[in-house]
């Protein structure tokens, strides 16, 4: 059996230089695979590379935006959606409500599904889920006894 032959990896600077002489058509495609030592079905496709690259060449001025600021864009956009949404909700005889009475959103504990209460009384004092209800059980006082 014979070794195989391991395939040759060429820079995109050598691709450019055998591709730009066989644009330019001094020399056929087969001298110019020869002279380098390159396929002339390689050449001929560096030489279709470029042809279609060549008009994307110069967008870059004043072409489309980058797709990095139209992700900020968007971003910022969400950001004064959400803004204008928390100040109507804020506005919301609901939110008054439930501000007044100390209910405050659970978020980490119970996966945000749970309303607690936070009031005079201390925290965890009433929990209320989108599932049940129920009360959590305080411990009783030190009773004085006679």
């Amino acid at each position: 059996m014979s070794e195989s032959k391991k395939r040759k990896v060429h820079r995109a600077e050598f691709k450019a230089k055998v591709g730009l002489e066989a644009v330019r058509g001094a020399k056929t495609v087969n001298e110019i695979g020869q002279q380098y030592g390159v396929h002339p079905v390689v050449v001929g496709q560096w030489k279709k590379e470029i042809l279609d690259r060549a008009g994307t060449l110069f967008e870059g001025k004043r072409g489309p935006k980058p797709a990095a600021h139209a992700d900020e864009d968007h971003l910022f956009g969400e950001i004064g959606r959400l803004k204008m949404e928390l100040d109507w909700l804020k506005k919301s005889p609901d939110y008054e409500c439930r501000r007044k009475n100390g209910l405050d959103r659970a978020t980490r504990s119970t996966g945000g599904h749970a309303a607690v209460r936070t009031g005079e009384r201390g925290a965890g004092e009433l929990v209320r889920s989108a599932r049940t209800a129920r009360r959590v059980r305080r411990r009783p006082a030190a009773v004085p006894t006679n």
